[in-house]
């Protein structure tokens, strides 16, 4: 297949299938597909999360009850460019943790493979690890761009003590003109570049026909609009309207959380289905409203605290008899509910993201580029392990 099929047939399932994926899993008291419901409910909660954290399993699951998921699976199952990867001297590893190298180790090598003796651009660089990896494997100039000046000090005086030809530029890429950066006798680069960082990126990258272009996205929601902007014209054609509840719903495969972090995690959405279902019960709204971010050490204290930290929030004046067990106990219930809906809204979550990957890639190939889409590390490592790889 083209990209431009493969986007085509993956964008009709995605159409078809949007019922059981653009919602809000807070929103439902009781599971909305009644057609799932014996599924969902044959499952106990530790099935739940282990299904969760198994997306080929999920397929499998639910593969009778909605049509189409075997042909979804195959429209994610991308090819890899993972390569062999290079050595490194510890004082280049040094400062950055075990699976971050790993990403960076199979990154380097997956562009690699492009032999390019072009200078490289590093975009979005922090404190120029890759960079410095890239130097260190014998790109003639690292040029790395990066937002937090003290990051480009460090990365500076990392890059001179370990005699690599690098140079950092500070700058916010968002606000700044930033097309002096871009050369067209070049090898633009950018590992985990978030929302409109990478979107930029690719534009000012194409506007200077830059000769090759690697990047893996990253967190497509931020800095952006709440509903999405196609860059593609097959994808401005798409009858998919995608805000930013969909746009997250790409990034929810996730790594295994450590065990205390999914346990406050677990509180958390106890909680504020608890109170949300307290406020209904005070307002007779029935809608879901979420309540603000908070420092996690709250939810190692009382659900009472926590209500009454949330109604002053919202401006809610709470009575002295609440019951506040009950709708604790309410709280637990509608977090098995939520839970289910959202392992059904997983069932997609791969396939929005190389939707969002392929519009990129079509984007770049509407520009003039020759592109591939592949996969450069294991999901172990990280989940956002799509690389794009485009070449003018």
């Amino acid at each position: 297949m083209t990209l431009a099929q493969h986007f085509a047939a993956l964008d009709t399932l995605l159409f078809s299938t949007r019922q059981y994926w653009q919602c809000t899993a807070f929103d439902y008291d009781a599971i909305p597909w009644p057609e799932l419901s014996s599924l969902l409910w044959a499952l106990d909660d530790q099935q739940v999360s282990e299904l969760d954290s198994d997306q080929n399993a999920l397929y499998a699951y639910f593969a009778k009850a909605i049509k189409g998921l075997d042909e979804l699976k195959s429209l994610c199952e991308l090819p890899t460019t993972q390569q062999t990867r290079d050595e490194f001297p510890f004082w280049i590893s040094n400062g950055i943790k075990g699976r971050k190298f790993e990403q960076l180790q199979d990154f380097v090598a997956a562009i690699s493979q492009q032999k390019s003796q072009y200078p490289v651009l590093e975009w979005c660089a922090g404190k120029g690890h890759l960079g410095r990896m890239l130097a260190f494997n014998g790109a003639p100039s690292i040029h790395s761009i990066e937002l937090q000046a003290h990051l480009c000090e460090q990365g500076q005086h990392s890059a001179n003590q370990q005699q690599l030809p690098m140079q950092f530029s500070q700058a916010n890429v968002l606000t700044d003109d930033v097309t002096e950066y871009f050369k067209e006798q070049q090898h633009a680069v950018a590992l985990h570049a978030c929302g409109r960082l990478h979107q930029t990126f690719m534009q000012q990258a194409s506007d200077a026909k830059t000769q090759q272009i690697s990047f893996s996205p990253c967190c497509y929601h931020l800095f952006t609009d709440n509903d999405y902007q196609a860059m593609s014209e097959p994808a401005k054609q798409s009858q998919l309207a995608l805000t930013h509840r969909d746009l997250k719903l790409a990034l929810q495969e996730t790594v295994t959380a450590p065990s205390r972090v999914d346990k406050v995690r677990k509180t958390e959405v106890e909680w504020r289905l608890g109170f949300d279902a307290l406020r209904k019960s005070i307002t007779a709204e029935q809608h879901y409203v979420s309540v603000p971010s908070v420092n996690k050490a709250i939810f190692s204290d009382s659900f009472k605290s926590f209500c009454l930290w949330a109604a002053e929030k919202k401006s809610l004046s709470l009575p002295e008899d609440i019951d506040y067990h009950e709708f604790l106990a309410i709280g637990k219930q509608r977090k098995r509910v939520t839970e289910r809906v959202e392992l059904v809204r997983h069932v997609f979550r791969r396939a929005i993201e190389v939707w969002l990957v392929l519009d990129r890639a079509l984007y770049l190939q509407q520009q003039g580029y020759q592109v591939t889409v592949s996969t450069f590390c294991e999901k172990q490592l990280t989940p956002r392990n799509i690389l794009i790889q485009a070449n003018y």
